[in-house]
């Protein structure tokens, strides 16, 4: 097997992740479309509501009052993301690792709210954490699953890399 085979393999191996995730989100936009009444929070624990919203602009609504055009900047910069994290998991070594699952992570919120905006203009949000009066911004799965995947990321570079390195160095001096 060559190099190169191997490592085509690695993301057909974990592609899967980001496509349950992907269908995960969809179906509960799906829900929260059809289940929910555009604002009005439904308590489902102490601090935490599903309250439908849709969000015309990015993360906490950033150019959300622009006219439009946000729209496919945004799509491009998601599709632009999507392809590098493809490429970049096509080059992975191994298969299942942090780094792995941080890009299916990233990838399925960054296709998630992709087929959102193309759809519709716009992405669903209903999961609202708040404490007292206080509301984070109202998020959605696929933005769940790109923090996540973020964090993963950040783990795996600044963390479990230079762990690997060490103990690869002290290998090699013994």
């Amino acid at each position: 097997m060559t190099h190169s085979t191997s490592l085509s393999q690695t993301a057909l191996k974990t592609l899967w992740l980001a496509v349950v995730l992907l269908v995960l989100d969809q179906l509960t936009k799906y829900w929260a479309n059809t289940g929910l009444i555009l604002g009005e929070p439904v308590a489902i624990l102490p601090h935490l509501n599903f309250t439908l919203v849709y969000n015309y602009g990015a993360a906490f609504s950033f150019l959300a009052d622009m006219g439009g055009w946000q729209r496919w900047l945004f799509t491009g910069l998601a599709l632009g993301v999507s392809g590098a994290l493809l490429f970049w998991l096509s080059k992975l070594p191994k298969v299942w690792s942090a780094e792995t699952v941080g890009i299916n992570l990233i990838l399925s919120g960054a296709i998630g709210n992709v087929i959102d905006r193309i759809l519709f203009g716009r992405v669903t949000d209903f999961v609202d954490f708040y404490i007292g009066s206080w509301h984070y911004a109202t998020f959605n799965v696929a933005d769940m699953a790109i923090n996540i995947g973020a964090g993963l990321l950040i783990l795996s570079e600044f963390w479990l890399k230079p762990r690997r390195e060490k103990r690869a160095v002290q290998r090699d001096e013994s």
